[in-house]
């Protein structure tokens, strides 16, 4: 014989009340806003690429006596994975960008092939590890300037082994240098003040960025 339950009593299991996002889920949710962003950075960035690699070709020759100082350029390259996350601020926005430009950049034709895609992912995750080292909290001109130096690390790697091998160990040095602070010059300080005066102009209303 059943047992009836007690007045005010339910039987079987209590409903439970839906889970709320933490404040930290809410600021690492992206939006459709930050995906249509970072997608259109990259193809802008893109476009810039297809030119800066003409501009690549085109300058070798002024670097003849020495050819690892062409790499002052090179922070151009590094540019989208710094001011991905800069603009966004969440998880995964330096790679999308990143990411984007690269494939832009190889869709509309670029003699490194598919490699400039790979470029393009590394390139955009090493400023995500700067900035999740900071627990993504740190937007400033340091953590930019670290960001964009740790983003020079790939194509160094990258460069020297499947370009320069067969460079002295001298060049080899110099290249690495030169690309890693061309990288936080232009990429780490540029992506900075790009992020500041497209703040300063309204354009990033969406974001949290847009306090600067």
């Amino acid at each position: 014989m059943g047992t009836s339950a007690a007045p005010g009593e339910t039987s079987g299991a209590q409903p439970t009340e839906p889970t709320r996002p933490t404040a930290s889920g809410r600021r690492f949710r992206w939006r459709t806003v930050d995906i249509v962003v970072a997608a259109v950075l990259g193809v802008a960035i893109g476009v810039i690429f297809w030119f800066w690699g003409m501009l690549w070709e085109a300058t070798s020759p002024l670097f003849l006596f020495f050819p690892p100082a062409q790499a002052v350029i090179y922070g151009m390259w590094l540019l989208p994975g710094v001011l991905g996350m800069l603009i966004i601020r969440k998880p995964g926005a330096g790679v999308l960008t990143s990411t984007a430009a690269a494939t832009v950049s190889m869709l509309l034709g670029t003699h490194w092939g598919l490699l400039v895609v790979l470029a393009g992912v590394l390139q955009g995750l090493l400023p995500e590890v700067v900035f999740a080292l900071g627990r993504y909290r740190f937007w400033g001109m340091g953590i930019s300037i670290l960001a964009g130096a740790a983003a020079g690390l790939a194509p160094t790697a990258m460069d020297l082994t499947l370009y320069y091998a067969d460079w002295p160990a001298a060049f080899m040095a110099a290249y690495g240098v030169i690309v890693v602070l061309s990288a936080a010059i232009i990429a780490g300080i540029g992506g900075r003040l790009l992020t500041t005066a497209l703040a300063r102009a309204g354009a990033l209303t969406p974001f949290p960025s847009a306090r600067g």
